[in-house]
């Protein structure tokens, strides 16, 4: 969150335990975001319903690559 809210030049912050029950981890700026592994695409038996922007990364040999839609 914080290294996609540096390039956003946005605020972030982690989400409250009320927040994380509805599946969100924090915000950037006011929107909120879910992050998850790049394998919970392909886990089509997962029906979870996040109503928040998801940051999907996944760990690389040199750091994290990072895929979003905001």
């Amino acid at each position: 969150m914080k290294r996609v809210a540096a390039k956003k030049g946005e605020n972030y912050r982690t989400a409250t335990p009320a927040e994380e029950a509805q599946g969100i981890d924090g915000f950037i700026g006011e929107t909120p975001v879910s992050i998850k592994p790049m394998t919970y695409k392909s886990k089509n038996m997962l029906q979870e319903n996040i109503d928040s922007t998801i940051i999907f990364y996944d760990k690389v040999k040199d750091g994290i690559k990072v895929e979003l839609d905001f």
